[in-house]
């Protein structure tokens, strides 16, 4: 976890929100999306003040709205479950725009939408002020399983090479004249993947031994044990902090 290794998420800056180290940050976000989900869902004025609590972290880090709104359409397959269910869920009917729809389905769906944008929302924005080598670090300072961190580690950096691979075997067949038009290609392509994945396996092989032959263990060694301060856990926490008000509020009124 040495060196940097940049993503497309990643929107580089110096806000006070990039400053934070990961593990502050990954805390935060943590703790908000728990207090978002165990909002009652009946309470949509809620759910409106935290997406205010998103924009204004947003503001704070500098990134542009367009940016966070084009990431947000990840979700868009869960948003096409939550509009099923008002036709599929049971229970009492409502009429609505011209059609009978579920009561429950209604709130269910609601309940998707509006947790899980906000879910998104913050995790988006965490990719966004938080480089992977940092947030590999934070996971570690965290004291998650050391095994998890370095799975987690191993697949971002050859996550890139493996798709390096593909494209130079596309390339290879394309110089060859070969262009997949049909089912009848599909063995060439099955092929490829074959070959793929043991080029692949060998890499991973070659990696491990010129990783134990360097004294590997079995552990990752630390190279950067910088902890928080206790500045910057307090502003890490003003955004669940600010979201578990509002749940309290949203539960009592």
């Amino acid at each position: 976890m040495g060196a940097g290794h940049a993503h497309k998420l990643y929107r580089h800056g110096h806000s006070l929100v990039h400053a934070l180290p990961a593990q502050c940050k990954l805390a935060a976000v943590f703790g908000f999306v728990l207090i978002v989900v165990a909002t009652p869902r009946a309470a949509v004025w809620a759910f409106g003040l935290y997406a205010l609590l998103i924009a204004a972290a947003a503001a704070a880090a500098r990134i542009p709205a367009g940016f966070l709104l084009k990431r947000l359409l990840i979700e868009v397959p869960f948003v096409a479950f939550a509009l099923l269910m008002p036709f599929v869920a049971e229970g009492p009917q409502i009429h609505l725009i011209g059609l009978d729809l579920s009561r429950s389905g209604l709130w269910g769906a609601w309940n998707i939408l509006a947790k899980g944008t906000l879910g998104v929302a913050a995790s988006v924005l965490l990719a966004a002020t938080t480089e992977l080598r940092e947030f590999l670090l934070g996971l570690q300072r965290l004291k998650m399983p050391p095994l998890l961190v370095q799975i987690a580690s191993f697949m971002i950096r050859y996550g890139d090479v493996i798709t390096d691979e593909m494209r130079r075997m596309r390339i290879a067949r394309l110089s060859r004249g070969f262009e997949a038009r049909g089912v009848r290609h599909w063995g060439v392509l099955a092929k490829s993947a074959g070959a793929l994945f043991i080029r692949s396996y060998e890499r991973g092989e070659r990696v491990h031994l010129a990783m134990v032959s360097r004294g590997y263990t079995g552990t990752m060694p630390v190279i950067d044990a910088t902890t928080g301060t206790r500045t910057q856990w307090t502003r890490a926490a003003a955004l669940p902090l600010a979201a578990l008000a509002v749940c309290l509020l949203g539960w009592t009124l």
